[in-house]
């Protein structure tokens, strides 16, 4: 194989590319976010500096994702904290939990998403929608929210600013020595967000302490609220807004 060759694979393995290049269009992606309150001091210890905390309020979200171009379908779950980087407002990825190798493994090395290997579930049980996570075969996390109440609602003007909020990631690569390679945070901004549906209403989330997968570390003190959505978006490349090894 030429060096031209190797510079024009897309990832590893040579023989197999575990993902193509991007952008990655997604379609009909599905979630369910619950937002609760929970301990500021333990957001402030959560939250990489410079990224500054946006109050005393988080989310915990499941995704369905039945159409990722590249990646195929997959389910995910994540704990985002909601925060501000120079004044502006984003939301700081802090854990992902996803259930196939394809995007855990482009997540990790393209734009730095904290995902490790789980078992999400996002479904409807008869008048609930229902997300799961199980960790190492634990139950980790459930959370439940009305299904469709507000079914007549036609404004999705704040769900669409939500998602089109810059997302911020940690990458942490290391080098062959294990000294730090990449020590960055990550800007990632969704375009071309559509959105078929989005429905608010009451929801329950319950975490359950693990050494592994940590999501209770930021416990439940109240619920906010849930929200629903079904969406198309496309997945961009990112951009370093903070380089740690430069500072």
């Amino acid at each position: 194989m030429k060096k031209s060759d190797v510079k024009a694979l897309a990832s590893m393995p040579l023989q197999s590319p575990t993902y193509p290049r991007g952008p990655y269009n997604f379609f009909g992606r599905e979630y369910l976010v619950i937002n609760y309150k929970t301990d500021a001091a333990l957001i402030r210890a959560a939250l990489p500096e410079p990224l500054e905390p946006a109050g005393d309020t988080i989310a915990v979200q499941w995704l369905d994702l039945p159409d990722g171009e590249g990646f195929g379908a997959y389910a995910a779950t994540a704990q985002v904290i909601p925060c501000t980087f120079k004044g502006e407002q984003c939301n700081f990825i802090s854990q992902m939990y996803v259930d196939s190798s394809p995007p855990l493994a482009g997540g990790r090395e393209i734009w730095g998403y904290p995902m490790k290997y789980g078992k999400a579930v996002l479904k409807v049980n008869a008048d609930t929608l229902t997300g799961s996570l199980h960790y190492a075969t634990q139950a980790i996390a459930t959370g439940t929210m009305v299904y469709k109440h507000d079914a007549f609602r036609a404004d999705h003007a704040k769900q669409k600013e939500y998602l089109s909020r810059t997302q911020v990631t940690l990458k942490l690569i290391p080098d062959i020595d294990g000294t730090p390679a990449i020590a960055q945070l990550v800007a990632i901004k969704f375009a071309n967000v559509a959105i078929h549906g989005a429905w608010t209403g009451q929801a329950r989330l319950e975490l359950i302490p693990s050494v592994n997968c940590p999501l209770a570390d930021l416990p439940v003190r109240q619920i906010v609220g849930g929200l629903h959505m079904v969406t198309d978006m496309t997945l961009p490349y990112g951009t370093v807004i903070h380089d740690y090894l430069k500072k």
